[in-house]
């Protein structure tokens, strides 16, 4: 009889491929993929750790499957990802229900490792922790888990930025790219699943070939990924600003398929603080970026993420950081407030501000934000736009769907009737009739 896996995935898309990865190499190895937990005999929390948030929710989800091993079948608590990466040992002294700790360079393994334990039927606590230094895992079978039409493409693994608040590093090890040839192969396999809409996504996808090939190897990449046929849209998640050339600009530009979308994880504007972070560039660098991109590409949509409170920030800095939003370069805009880290640099810097003071800095930028997005949304109403078929809404009226302006999952949604029935993936003309915070809701313009 063959035992039953289920799984839970936390944090980013990132996160969610090696998710889908993980559960390929399970059914090929013989496994039953279950997403009834009473049932499992093996349940996977595949977790987030970036910021003191996605630890809680990980800790969260792993206690609330610790109870199916009193209510349901469950004989082996895995433990995957960031968290399991970071804490180790740590892990079986804090939550004790845990049997198995799967770290990020280990990932391959796991049936492996799922089926030694089971067989061995030991309680002895074991932690699997290759050093996270291939890329090789990202070729093995993946199993997509939905039917959306879009899908997420990770060109990349790790990040070698070094930012002084980051735990990233540590935990996947340096950038690695993945060859042209790899990402070819996996983009026309999502491209036949159905998967209209090709996210690339990496730490920093702007890094992209500048190990394995010595130079900047995304623009290349973006072109032969567009000549995929069943492929409408490829969009680029994330792109740091010091790496924006004239060569990416030009082809967002001129490229019908790459969204006319970036998203460039920012973090500050101040001088004082990009430094403090161990930033790359200036203030002057990215205006002057910000101002070129919007000079060549006038309806190119920006989003970024930016972090209030950091160690020594001043109110000068706070208002350099304002100004900058005010500015309105962004229709999207993240921010969090800063999460001391444990093993990051930051951690141990002079000048910590207090909780209270980083949430009430970080709750003025996004009121501020919030009038940005009501004059942009403003400025849409009554066009027309090209928008894909994401799903219908749950009451059932409207269907949910995207301009080139939102990613999926983290941005806003476009709602809207249609006096026909459309399929996920399809793209129509939507008119934009009238605004809902940041949604918008429109009507379909079909002949």
């Amino acid at each position: 009889m063959k035992k039953k896996v289920g799984l839970v995935s936390l944090g980013c898309p990132k996160n969610l491929v090696d998710s889908e990865i993980m559960l390929g190499t399970l059914k090929d190895a013989g496994y039953e993929l279950t997403p009834k937990h009473e049932s499992a005999d093996v349940i996977i929390i595949n977790t987030c750790a970036f910021i003191g948030d996605a630890k809680e929710e990980a800790i969260i989800s792993i206690l609330e499957a610790a109870r199916y091993k009193i209510e349901g079948n469950l004989k082996l608590l895995v433990v995957t990802g960031c968290l399991a990466e970071r804490y180790k040992t740590d892990i079986y002294k804090e939550i004790p229900e845990v049997d198995v700790v799967v770290g990020t360079g280990s990932i391959d393994e796991i049936p492996e490792i799922i089926g030694k334990r089971l067989a061995e039927e030991s309680e002895e606590k074991k932690v699997y922790a290759n050093p996270p230094d291939t890329v090789d895992y990202l070729e093995l079978t993946r199993l997509v888990t939905d039917e959306k039409p879009y899908g997420y493409l990770k060109i990349a693994e790790g990040c070698s930025n070094r930012c002084t608040y980051c735990i990233i590093p540590s935990l996947r090890g340096d950038f690695r790219s993945r060859t042209i040839e790899n990402i070819l192969k996996e983009a026309k396999l999502l491209a036949l699943k159905g998967k209209k809409e090709i996210i690339l996504i990496a730490q920093d996808v702007t890094r992209y070939g500048t190990d394995i090939y010595k130079e900047k190897k995304l623009t290349e990449l973006v072109r032969r990924i567009s000549e995929i046929k069943e492929v409408a849209r490829i969009r680029l998640l994330y792109c740091y600003p010091e790496l924006i050339d004239d060569d990416l600009i030009t082809e967002m530009k001129n490229n019908p398929k790459l969204c006319k979308y970036l998203d460039i994880p920012i973090q500050h504007i101040s001088d004082n603080m990009l430094k403090a972070m161990g930033r790359r560039g200036s203030k002057s660098d990215i205006y002057n970026l910000l101002e070129k991109i919007k000079t060549e590409i006038p309806d190119v949509v920006l989003r970024t993420s930016l972090i209030t409170g950091f160690p020594g920030e001043t109110k000068r800095d706070f208002a350099e950081l304002y100004e900058f939003v005010e500015v309105g370069y962004f229709q999207h805009l993240g921010v969090f407030a800063y999460s001391k880290e444990e093993g990051t640099p930051a951690y141990k810097m002079k000048g910590h501000l207090p909780e209270k003071l980083k949430i009430q800095r970080r709750d003025m930028l996004m009121a501020l934000q919030m009038e940005n997005v009501e004059k942009y949304n403003g400025s849409r109403l009554g066009q027309t736009y090209d928008t894909m078929v994401d799903g219908v809404a749950e009451d059932g009226i409207f269907y949910m769907g995207r301009t080139y302006a939102e990613a999926p999952d983290i941005d806003s949604v476009i709602y809207f009737t249609s006096g026909e029935p459309l399929e996920n993936g399809t793209i129509v003309p939507v008119k934009i009739l009238c605004m809902d915070g940041y949604d918008l809701v429109g009507e379909a313009q079909l002949l």
